[in-house]
């Protein structure tokens, strides 16, 4: 008998040779249908291998991630199957999933595929489906693995770096592939599939080697699935965060400038200030000091640091000056900058927490094809702090910190989110600075602080920064996309690298343990993300313009100025369109602005003082007419509902 250990810690006796549906089937007959991949002591394995130790299992479904992803790359399987029998004479490569489905290169040779070819292709994929086939695995020797593929140079590539013992081939109906594992029960699960699109693709991501083809897919076990998804994308489009920054006219790139650096139009930079003031009003009142240090700093600054080591070769290349041998680089990261302000002078433990705050901007050469509208540039503005402290003032401050993020995120309406504890990889050591016990107080520090704040938590390995683990926020928008949204880390690392020193109360000098902390994470990222969050409906506290006076005709530009300076009396941002065009194109137009509100003035409202309102998207409803007085007052009180009150 064998014992297994289930997730939520109980462990069950079975026969040795019992497999993963096996179990499920144990718990439940629901279960077992819903079981489309697993996992044993930590490797992915089939749902009908066979287990003959002790170990931990995990059952996956479609709702798990790592359901999706057996679900996606079998399909990858049989969408290759598809390929070969529809263009006879291509060589297949790699087939894996990813994020939102799988693609499969291909060497097409002198064939292409369009897309007129994707509906016959996507037809063979669902009618193989539907026959049901098993996913088997079976082992190969290395001398078969490279005779079966002696005409496939990608294949022979990869079986020619495989150990001999370790090679195993995955069947389905008559269709065989090189594969390590993780795949669904059998091809009948498989419901909806679509290809997505097409795109070249260098083999191995080297582009000294042969272009490939690399086709796109996806697949679910319901048509609804597919349907909505395909919907999804539809309703991503219109949240384009590049659509909409032109749209509203927020920010714009300029070839001339440079790719990835992005111009800051006055309607975006007022924004941006709005998210400035917001927080820095907050981090005053929790005791953060604003500071701010150069573009750039001497290249031995970052080889201190070890960000020189770590993102060197990915930064911009050393700025020369006059002086000989002198070198500076462009600001990759703040924090070195910050020890360095520590370090000026002398402290004592009765002046710790020192908590430093800075907007600061860093430079990182991201290469040119993975650079993505304002999520992914080579200039950024991080919303920055570092918070040097004792080792007993730890848990504090770093639930402090968290209590911060949750103000930001409640403000600006990310109510759905996980915290993932990121810890360092548990093998490769080699890519992190530190020793193991400063890396073990750093990692329970974090975990004991959420588990305090009783946050809904996630670990991961491997995800932690090469100086420190992290607490990272993992925030759901609108459409159920997640996003890495605001990061706390711990470090006891750089103190040791810059020097940094307190005086205890022993009057020996003490190391100070080191907090990073960014709520928004970079300005430009956290702005895409929210323009795609809210559609461009930010809150009415942040909009550049909370309103737009729309007078009927030139005969109330007049009136329409004395509501405009009443508004501006009562702190409301508004701005008068007195265009000589009709009302319902100035209502249209303000409707693509998102304006929230949309004043009308003419002679009724001049003849009585007030104003009729219209509310942003809200056709049909009708209009309401207030006085200014009162209109100041629904605006106040919808600020009251979206902006919370940070206390400390």
């Amino acid at each position: 008998m064998i014992k297994i250990t289930l997730p939520d810690g109980s462990v069950k006796e079975f026969a040795q040779g019992v497999t993963p549906m096996d179990v499920a089937k144990s718990i439940s007959e629901g279960l077992a249908r819903n079981v489309i991949s697993a996992s044993f002591n930590g490797t992915t394995v089939e749902t009908a291998t066979e287990l003959t130790t002790d170990g931990s299992l995990v059952l996956y479904t479609w709702n798990d991630k790592d359901g999706k992803k057996a679900f996606w790359h079998s399909t990858s399987h049989v969408m290759a199957q598809a390929l070969e029998e529809l263009f006879p004479g291509i060589k297949l490569t790699l087939g894996p999933a990813i994020d939102n489905g799988f693609y499969y290169d291909v060497d097409f040779g002198n064939q292409k595929i369009t897309d007129a070819d994707f509906k016959k292709v996507e037809d063979r994929v669902l009618e193989i489906s539907r026959g049901k086939y098993e996913f088997k695995m079976r082992s190969v020797s290395k001398a078969e693995a490279l005779d079966i593929y002696k005409d496939n140079e990608y294949k022979t590539e990869l079986i020619s770096n495989l150990e001999d013992g370790t090679i195993t081939f995955c069947d389905h109906a008559d269709f065989f592939d090189l594969c390590r594992g993780g795949h669904i029960p059998n091809t009948g699960i498989i419901k909806a599939f679509k290809i997505m699109s097409v795109a070249g693709a260098y083999w191995r991501g080297d582009e000294k080697n042969k272009q490939l083809t690399r086709v796109y897919g996806v697949s679910f076990p319901k048509q609804k699935d597919l349907t909505d998804y395909l919907e999804l994308l539809e309703e991503a489009k219109r949240r384009d965060h590049r659509k909409l920054g032109k749209e509203l006219e927020l920010f714009a790139f300029s070839q001339k400038v440079g790719q990835g650096l992005p111009l800051w139009l006055p309607k975006g930079a007022a924004l941006r200030d709005r998210l400035e003031q917001f927080l820095k009003k907050a981090q005053k009142k929790a005791g953060y000091e604003q500071v701010v240090t150069p573009h750039i700093g001497q290249k031995e600054l970052y080889v201190t640091s070890g960000h020189y080591e770590k993102y060197g070769a990915d930064s911009f290349q050393p700025i020369s000056t006059p002086a000989e041998g002198e070198e500076f680089l462009l600001k990759p990261m703040n924090c070195p900058h910050h020890c360095e302000i520590f370090n000026v002078r002398p402290w004592s433990y009765k002046d710790l927490p020192k908590r430093y705050a800075e907007f600061g901007t860093v430079y990182r050469y991201e290469q040119s094809g993975e650079l993505h509208g304002l999520t992914r540039v080579r200039g950024f503005t991080q919303d920055d702090a570092h918070i040097f402290c004792t080792p007993e003032q730890l848990d504090e401050e770093f639930k402090k910190v968290i209590d911060l993020v949750l103000y930001v995120f409640g403000s600006l309406g990310f109510e759905n989110f996980t915290a993932q504890i990121s810890l360092r990889d548990q093998e490769n050591r080699a890519k992190y600075i530190g020793t193991d016990k400063n890396w073990e107080k750093a990692e329970n520090a974090i975990i004991n602080a959420a588990k305090d704040k009783g946050l809904n938590t996630v670990v991961e390995y491997g995800e932690a920064a090469f100086y420190g683990p992290k607490l990272d926020f993992m925030v759901k928008d609108a459409l159920g996309r997640q996003w890495q949204l605001g990061t706390i880390q711990v470090d006891y690392n750089l103190p040791e690298r810059f020097d940094l020193t307190y005086k205890g109360s022993d009057n020996e000098l003490h190391r100070p343990v080191m907090i990073h902390r960014a709520p928004f994470g970079s300005m430009e990222r956290f702005i895409a993300i929210l323009l795609e969050h809210t559609a461009g409906n930010f809150p009415i506290w942040l909009m550049p313009e909370q309103a737009i006076i729309l007078s009927l005709s030139e005969k109330y530009e007049n009136y329409a100025k004395k509501v405009l300076e009443l508004l501006e009396n009562a702190e409301i941002r508004a701005l008068i369109d007195n265009r000589n065009e009709t009302i319902g194109r100035k209502i249209r137009e303000a409707e693509v602005q998102k304006y929230p509100f949309m004043l009308i003035v003419g002679e009724e409202e001049e003849k009585n003082g007030t104003i009729s309102v219209r509310r942003h998207g809200q056709e049909g409803k009708g209009n309401i007419s207030v006085t200014i007085e009162e209109f100041a007052l629904i605006v106040n009180e919808e600020i009251k509902k979206t902006l919370k009150t940070f206390t400390v």
